[in-house]
């Protein structure tokens, strides 16, 4: 029995039709402005949550890295789960008050927004 070797196909290109790979379009590059520039907006909602309470933390300009880094603060002093994802913080359940201020002591500008 002859043994047949698959050569892998990781590196071919089968069909191309604009350009190479390389020259890929760059992203889009995010201002990482200081905490005091950030005019953040803190409110509750429950729309499309099935009826669960989640405090949303709009108008941030940073990186992601700089967001998920805030988020995990936040979500470990408020006890409670969440998510960050592209310019907005989801902390669960409503913390609306304790958030501004822990948001203030790290030298951001928020305020509470909504009823």
């Amino acid at each position: 029995m002859a043994s047949s070797k698959k050569k892998s196909s990781g590196d071919r290109i089968a069909y191309q039709e604009f350009g190479s790979q390389t020259n890929r379009a760059t992203e889009r590059p995010v201002p990482e402005l200081p905490p005091s520039e950030h005019n953040l907006r803190v409110q509750a909602s429950r729309k499309g949550r099935k009826g669960k309470t989640v405090t949303v933390i709009s108008g941030f300009q940073a990186k992601p890295e700089t967001l998920s880094a805030l988020a995990k603060r936040l979500k470990s002093q408020c006890g409670t789960g969440g998510t960050a994802k592209a310019d907005t913080i989801e902390i669960q359940g409503d913390h609306k008050q304790k958030i501004v201020e822990i948001l203030a002591k790290e030298g951001y500008k928020a305020k509470i927004s909504g009823g």
